[in-house]
């Protein structure tokens, strides 16, 4: 889709969604930094969830602009993160009696961090350009 097809955001969307995009930025500094893991950080701290709540709330105003690109990937970002770790998760612990689940946790959970690392930080720079993610 072409970006001269979008109708202008409000600035105060504009603010909210790098707000947003720092909660979740936030919520995986203190997995990366804290006691946490990346993941768990990223989908049970408090500030992945409140942003999440914040880009349900904000959602309908962001249609048809370029923003509402930002507010779908974060949710997106956010949800199949969660549908990921549970499958991870359970093929681990389905496999664990043979230790190789301790493996699929380990790697599986890492890969899923840089992932949702990557997903941030792209649509973080998306917005800075003043484009729609995709």
């Amino acid at each position: 889709m072409n970006d001269t097809t979008f109708r202008e955001p409000d600035a105060s969307l504009v603010t909210i969604t790098n707000v947003t995009y720092a909660l979740h930025a936030l919520g995986l500094a203190i997995g990366a930094f804290g006691t946490a893991s990346v993941v768990g950080a990223f989908l049970f701290g408090w500030p992945s969830i409140i942003a999440v709540i914040i880009n349900y709330v904000k959602r309908d105003e962001a249609r048809g602009t370029w923003l509402e690109s930002h507010i779908t990937w974060q949710i997106r970002t956010f949800w199949f993160a969660l549908l990921w770790a549970f499958v991870i998760g359970a093929v681990g612990a389905l496999l664990a009696i043979v230790l190789v689940g301790f493996a699929i946790w380990a790697v599986g959970f890492f890969a899923l961090g840089l992932w949702a690392i990557y997903r941030i930080a792209r649509g973080w720079m998306a917005l800075r350009d003043r484009r729609a993610v995709a």
